[in-house]
């Protein structure tokens, strides 16, 4: 049996289509619990910040977990497949009309994503002042907290109602399959079984487009 750790939400729903779709049965969790059980597979509903570490400490066999997220906490995990989904940009956000100056001898950044923001300045040798917010990061520039903000953007609608803009792109995200690493040694076959099933279902989806 695998166990695979699902993030709360669109994505754990779009995942369990998948999986209706090769398998031809229903998963659906009953109201508001928390695992799934079936005869293969055991799902966990988890916060889309913890699948990674579910997955990393083996209490997860396999999960589905954006990029960014895999990116911000750099566990080590084996990411085995872009599911295409919840495709979305990190990006830079300033108010409307600025411009992105890195010679500037300081710059304050908020953000949620610490670790991404971090690696974006330090290799281009800029010296950033870096706050982490919890939520609505928009905020920060409109009050004087920060000059600009990294966030997740995926139509730029928030930045656009709160006067900010997106004024450079730092990395593309969408939804991974990844594994445990010692999961994927001990149970390799039932791990590439689903692999290629998943596999075989995005391949046909991006031919249909």
């Amino acid at each position: 049996m695998l166990t695979v750790a699902l993030p709360k939400g669109r994505i754990a729903q779009e995942t369990l289509e998948i999986f209706e779709t090769i398998f031809g049965e229903c998963f659906v969790f009953d109201d508001r619990k928390l695992i799934l059980e079936t005869p293969n597979f055991r799902f966990l509903l988890v916060r889309n910040q913890d699948v990674a570490t579910y997955v990393f400490h083996q209490a997860a066999d396999i999960g589905v977990v954006g990029l960014d997220t895999l990116e911000e906490q750099g566990l080590d995990v084996i990411r085995l497949l872009d599911l295409r989904r919840g495709v979305c940009k990190v990006a830079i956000g300033m108010r409307k009309g600025e411009k992105l100056d890195l010679s500037k001898p300081e710059i304050k950044v908020a953000t949620k994503m610490v670790n991404i923001t971090k690696r974006y300045f330090a290799e281009r040798a800029v010296s950033a002042d870096i706050i982490k917010l919890y939520g609505s990061i928009e905020l920060a520039p409109l009050v004087g907290l920060a000059d600009m903000i990294v966030d997740i953007v995926e139509t730029g609608t928030t930045m656009k109602q709160n006067g900010l803009e997106v004024v450079e792109n730092i990395m593309e995200s969408s939804t991974y399959l990844i594994a445990n690493k010692n999961s994927y040694i001990a149970k390799k076959d039932e791990v590439l079984n689903i692999y290629e099933k998943i596999n075989k279902v995005i391949k046909a989806e991006q031919k249909a487009k």
